[in-house]
Formats: C-alpha cells, structure tokens, sequence
C-alpha cells in the first residue's frame, strides 16, 4: 500500500469499501478469494489496501482494546507492544513536559504516551508527544490513528531519519522514548537478534544522553546481554535493565537512563484487566521485582536441597532478569540445581513472580517407575513441564499409556545434576 492508496481509503468512499471488507471477518488465509469478492464491487487497489487493513485490525486484537479503530502494517503490527506494556511504559515517562517517540511507526506507543491518565491534570495535557519516523506511510497512519482516538490535539508528528542528528533541541525536561527496528538490514524481514544489527543502531542513544538524560529503549527480551556492554556499564551515568511479562509472557526489555533508572535489574509483572472485552486492555495489577543480577552475588547464592513440600517456578521477567536468587531469599526457599531455576521450600508462601504447586513424590527418573507411580493413583491426565532435560512431553505422555481419572503435573528435572522426576497436584 503506497501514501496515496492509504489517503483514498480515508476517504467516505474508502470507507465504504473498509466497511465491506470488515463485514467478510478476512483471515490471511482467505485474502486472494475475499479480493476477488471485493474487487467485483470496488477498485482493485482500494480493496487490496481495505482488506488488509480489516486483516490486521482483527490479528491486533489481541495487542490493542482499540483494534477495530487503527490502521496497521504487518511489520508494523508485529514489531508493535501489547497496549498494557506501553501503558504501564508512559507511566514511567509521564513526569516529562516533552516525551519524544523516536521511531514511532504507526504510532501505537505515541498513543500510550498522549492518552495515558498520568499524563492529565484537571483534563490539560502535561506533555507534549513528538512522534518521529522516517516512513511516510507509517507516519499517515500514525496520523490517523491519533485523530481516531481523539488525541491529535496531544501529539505531533516529524518526518526525520534517526540516523542523523535529531531535528530537535533536548534538554533535561525532554524524555525520550526510543524503538529501533529489529529486523535484518539485508530485506530478507527476519528478526535482528543482535543488538548491533538494530536500525538506528542501539549506539544512538549515547549521543542523546549529555543533552537529554532520560531516555528508554525497547530492546528484544531475548537480548544477549554480553553485548549491551558499553551501554550498561559506559561513562554515561546509570542505566536499569527491566524485563515486562504481561499475563506471565514475557514481552520486552526495555533499558532506562539517567532519571529514569531506579535499579540495576528489573522484572515487572502485568495482568490484564478482566474487566477487558477483548483481553488487550490496561493492566490490572502490576509487581515489580528489582535488585541486582544473581550473577553479581557470589558468595550469596542460594542453598542446594532435594525437592521440599513445594516447587516454584519463577516468572519469565524474573529468570531473565536475573533475579531467582533474590526471589528465593525472600521466600527462604533452597534451589534444585545451580543451573535449573526452579525453588522450593517446606512451607507455601504465595508470591505473584512465581508460580507453586505442591509437591506429592519425587524419584530419579524411570519411564518404568513413573508410569507405575501414575497408575497406583489412577492418573489418566498429567501436564509435563521440564527444564533440563531432553525428553520430548507429548511423546513420554504417549510413553506412559496412562489411564484414570486423576490429574497430576510432571516435572522433568535435575538435581544436582542428575535427572529425576517430581509429581504435584495440579
């Protein structure tokens, strides 16, 4: 879809065919059959461009409350975070007169940042959002998408390339929020892994930093740290690493400069508003986690100890954060294996960064002895979770013939270095 395509489609007679288009409920599968319907009735271009925009807007459900109302890329869409994450994100931002979005895309985080509540007093806006991006189709919808929500009066948008100087004077009342691509320079669309292959380089915020100390960057959440170097431990002052699981899925990283680090690592956990219809709403809780990194510990780490009453299972924003033994002190809780990050304890402590069963047996593992384990309980259903060991679940559930009416959770796990197996009530 090219500028004037999607322009046409703003129109009342584009609208008509959006409309249309939204009416066939379009999945990808079906998108060469549902053209051909469209386009008995409407332009080819115009229906090309309508239904995948009504493609998009049902995938984006599941990221945005608002998804019937925005105007979508795939890459776009894909590269996009969950609505709660960049509202729980312009929380941390919201004390800025002027909060730039430095690759803004279609303008979904610019949205957090203009409509969050923290950033309204007596209904004025306190900061002024620049949305900035160098694609001009992305920045027409970013556009749209602001005055669809009603928060074009909130937000302004810049044409610019991030490569180059940024078109703007910082200051200390200046924040800047910064998303770079992470796709592969090459064309081929694959996800940039490495924080070298970002597009602007990761490097650009550290020469933002003497002017505007406050910056955010999004980062995958499978980023290896070896290679944030520099950018955690440079001249520039502090910086915090948090890790954000939304409904215990780990969505993003995000690095904090100056003013807005308050710790060294960071694992924050959000729940989804159940009052939400479509799950993609606010968050309804938040818990954060903060401290420094197990690695850095030494002498601290936890005690080593066989299976107890319990087993916890910490939260991926905590393992990736670096985190379990922080969370293990507090719950006086004993690790099973130096390298495996489940805890237990002999007495239950609920904790909202992990998640806890209570134990039944444990033994070393035997495909033999555990099949005879479920059977003198009568387990005909059983959930197996593993970490560090090579079986494959389906096939050991397939293994284990298991027939009953009881239910119990498999782990597959070590202890100390050697495989056992755990059963827990569900």
């Amino acid at each position: 879809m090219d500028v004037a395509t999607f322009r046409a489609l703003l129109t009342p007679a584009g609208q008509e065919v959006l409309r249309a288009a939204e009416v066939l409920s379009p999945r990808e599968v079906d998108f060469l059959p549902q053209l051909t319907a469209l386009s008995r009735r409407f332009p080819l271009e115009l229906s090309r461009a309508a239904l995948e925009i009504a493609i998009l807007r049902r995938e984006a459900a599941a990221k945005f409350p608002f998804a019937d109302k925005l105007y979508l890329t795939r890459p776009a869409l894909e590269q996009a975070t969950s609505y709660p994450v960049s509202s729980y994100r312009a929380g941390r931002l919201s004390a800025f007169p002027h909060i730039l979005d430095l690759g803004c895309s279609v303008g979904g985080d610019t949205l957090a940042l203009a409509g969050n509540p923290a950033n309204r007093m007596g209904g004025v806006a306190r900061a002024r959002v620049t949305g900035v991006d160098l694609d001009p189709l992305r920045l027409a919808m970013a556009q749209a998408n602001l005055q669809a929500m009603g928060l074009q009066e909130r937000a302004d948008l810049v044409r610019a390339d991030l490569h180059h100087a940024l078109p703007f004077s910082l200051t200390d009342q200046t924040a800047i929020f910064f998303d770079p691509a992470r796709r592969e320079q090459s064309g081929s669309g694959r996800r940039a892994f490495s924080v070298r292959h970002y597009q602007p380089a990761l490097e650009s915020v550290l020469d933002w930093l003497p002017d505007c100390p406050a910056n955010a960057v999004k980062i995958s959440p499978g980023v290896d740290l070896a290679e944030l170097g520099s950018l955690l431990r440079g001249p520039h002052g502090t910086s915090e690493l948090e890790f954000i699981s939304l409904a215990g899925e780990l969505k993003e990283a995000v690095l904090w400069f100056g003013p807005l680090a308050t710790a060294e690592r960071r694992a924050t956990l959000l729940k989804r508003d159940p009052a939400s219809q479509n799950g993609a709403g606010l968050y309804s809780e938040r818990h954060t986690l903060s401290g420094s990194p197990d690695d850095a510990l030494g002498a601290e780490a936890l005690p080593l100890a066989e299976p107890q009453a319990y087993l916890y299972e910490p939260d991926s924003a905590v393992l990736r954060a670096g985190l379990v033994g922080l969370l293990g002190r507090q719950l006086g809780a004993a690790q099973l294996d130096p390298d495996i990050a489940y805890l237990t304890c002999d007495r239950l402590q609920p904790t909202p960064f992990a998640r806890h069963w209570a134990l039944e047996a444990w033994f070393p593992f035997s495909l033999k002895r555990l099949r005879q384990a479920l059977r003198e309980r009568q387990v005909g259903r059983v959930t197996v979770k593993k970490r560090g060991s090579p079986l494959e679940p389906q096939q050991l559930i397939r293994d284990l013939r298991l027939q009953g009416s009881a239910e119990r959770v498999v782990f597959l796990t070590h202890l100390q270095g050697r495989p056992i197996v755990i059963l827990a009530y569900p």
